[in-house]
């Protein structure tokens, strides 16, 4: 089978290593233009194209597919290299483009999203996040025929994972790029030879994992300290949770509600009410919550012990929104 595959960060890479590895023909990979990172912000390019370029397999990057759109010449040369691939399917994992109904049309067997939530919750470009923030209990990955919609198409494969109470975006992608990457392969096993069997999705339950946003970083101290507790866990590595004390901002990277703190009626949200070696407590809106992990500008993630050695925090001070 014939493939193309579409991606660019590490969920994608590692469904494109498992494709490549099992015996599948990737005739070529979209993947997004290359993007200044690092301190020095020199030009980087995805996880997917890394692997691709290893690996001697045509990479093609073009800034959009619209033929009406602002780049036209990139996207007719893209047009002309999908159809000189002659794919049987074209395989997408968090691209990061729309694709028209040109692009949808080209393969044979049409266009198969790898998408990290059990449709039709969580449909949209942060589906992880939203699922560790909203506390649910369990997640998956959906195989997924793509249509001109938003995460509408019907499904075909999928699997649930269970949300573990301590995991991270960053843990728990891992998780879900492998089953992603095995479903894909079953998925386009089952494709060649007829045995897949479209279900369309449910009208009901339908939720938008809206893209996530640098400010959300920033601790709302009313807000209850397991709402906190979630945000923390889903930010972890990005956008990462924050607060002010003393005048310097400071990340808040892992933290626990605790149960029964002494919250005195005067405490305001914000308020440290002890600081030790099993972490910093933090009255919230309801109950309190126990950092354990810090990071102060420049420095390193460090257990909340370690931290106070080097940033003494004392009961009564109190974090508060950055400015």
């Amino acid at each position: 089978m014939r493939l193309i595959f579409a991606g660019t960060p590490e969920f994608a890479r590692v469904a494109l290593e498992r494709l490549h590895a099992s015996g599948f023909t990737v005739s070529l990979v979209l993947t997004q233009p290359d993007r200044p990172a690092g301190r020095g912000m020199k030009l980087q390019p995805s996880a997917v194209k890394q692997f691709a370029v290893a690996q001697g397999l045509p990479v093609l990057q073009p800034r959009s597919l619209r033929l009406d759109g602002k780049y036209p010449d990139e996207a007719r040369a893209a047009r002309a290299a999908l159809e000189e691939a002659r794919a049987d399917a074209m395989v997408v994992a968090a691209y990061g483009l729309i694709l028209p109904p040109w692009v949808l049309a080209t393969p044979r067997l049409g266009c198969l999203n790898i998408h990290a939530s059990l449709l039709p919750r969580w449909r949209g470009a942060a589906p992880i996040h939203r699922a560790i923030e909203a506390g649910d209990p369990v997640t998956g990955v959906t195989i997924m025929q793509m249509d001109a919609g938003l995460d509408t198409g019907d499904m075909l494969l999928a699997e649930r994972e269970p949300i573990r109470p301590d995991d991270t975006t960053g843990v728990l992608h891992d998780r879900l790029a492998s089953l992603g990457g095995r479903l894909i392969v079953e998925a386009l096993e089952l494709a060649s030879c007829g045995g897949l069997r479209p279900v369309v999705q449910p009208a009901a339950g339908v939720t938008y994992a809206h893209k996530i946003d640098k400010a959300e970083a920033a601790v709302d101290w009313a807000q209850p300290a397991i709402v906190i507790a979630r945000r923390m866990r889903a930010f972890d590595p990005f956008p990462g949770a924050a607060s002010a004390v003393q005048g310097e901002a400071i990340k808040l990277w892992a933290g626990e509600p605790v149960a029964g703190p002494d919250v005195r009626d005067a405490t305001a949200p914000g308020e440290i009410l002890s600081a030790g070696a099993t972490g910093i407590v933090v009255r919230c809106g309801d109950g309190a919550l126990r950092v354990t992990q810090l990071q102060r500008a420049g420095g390193k993630r460090l257990a909340a012990g370690e931290f106070l050695r080097g940033f003494a925090l004392q009961p009564g001070l109190r974090f508060e929104a950055l400015s």
